[in-house]
């Protein structure tokens, strides 16, 4: 058999078989077409990503942000008084002066004319002496009587106090320690005390000295 004749019966074995495979495909779409009324169509799948290859946008895992709790400066106890580190936080705590009784604006006129520009400490040792002396059944029996009481308080002037100026800062201040000290609300260093004088004074009374603070001496 020549070589001519050979490839011609590889070609045409070759051209059978391309058609058989059509007819194939032709035969399965048209049972697809007949069985679904619809042709089938390739679905598309996404694309694995290259290694090195990064995601366009990155969403951080969501995480739980706690909110503090809002508190006071000066927190208070189960009983409603105010707590304090300090006697200086305790002061602050007491605000602007509010509507006193007259007891109390004598207790605060006391601290005022007898110790404004003190420190804390012995405005609160002043007051002390004044609620002392209304408890002791040693002295007049109200805070009045006691700042009142003749020759006692140099500030007096028969029965009234000089004025006030009860917008400033030393009237909050002696209006708050006479507050505390009405409640117990800090410890002075002159606990006890029923009387006390200037230090540049020496009246030789005879008394237990309790305390020196600032520009007065308190004694028992």
């Amino acid at each position: 058999m020549s070589f001519r004749l050979k490839a011609a019966i590889v070609a045409a074995f070759a051209l059978s078989t391309a058609a058989a495979v059509t007819a194939s495909d032709i035969s399965s779409a048209s049972e697809a077409l007949s069985s679904t009324g619809t042709l089938p169509v390739a679905i598309a799948l996404p694309a694995t990503p290259a290694a090195d290859q990064k995601p366009a946008v990155i969403f951080a895992a969501p995480r739980e942000v706690a909110q503090p709790l809002a508190s006071d400066e000066t927190p208070s106890s189960a009983d409603g008084s105010v707590q304090a580190s300090s006697l200086a936080a305790l002061v602050d705590a007491h605000g602007a002066p509010e509507d006193l009784d007259d007891d109390m604006k004598c207790l605060a006129g006391a601290v005022y004319f007898e110790s404004k520009g003190e420190s804390l400490e012995g405005q609160l040792a002043v007051a002390r002496v004044v609620i002392n002396r209304a408890r002791s059944g040693r002295f007049a029996d109200s805070l009045c009587g006691v700042v009142y009481q003749p020759s006692q308080f140099s500030f007096v002037r028969g029965r009234s106090m000089p004025p006030i100026r009860m917008g400033g800062e030393s009237w909050r201040e002696a209006v708050a320690i006479a507050q505390i000290a009405m409640a117990d609300s800090w410890d002075s260093q002159a606990e006890g005390a029923l009387f006390f004088h200037a230090r540049r004074v020496s009246p030789n009374w005879g008394k237990a000295k309790l305390a020196a603070i600032d520009n007065h001496i308190f004694y028992r």
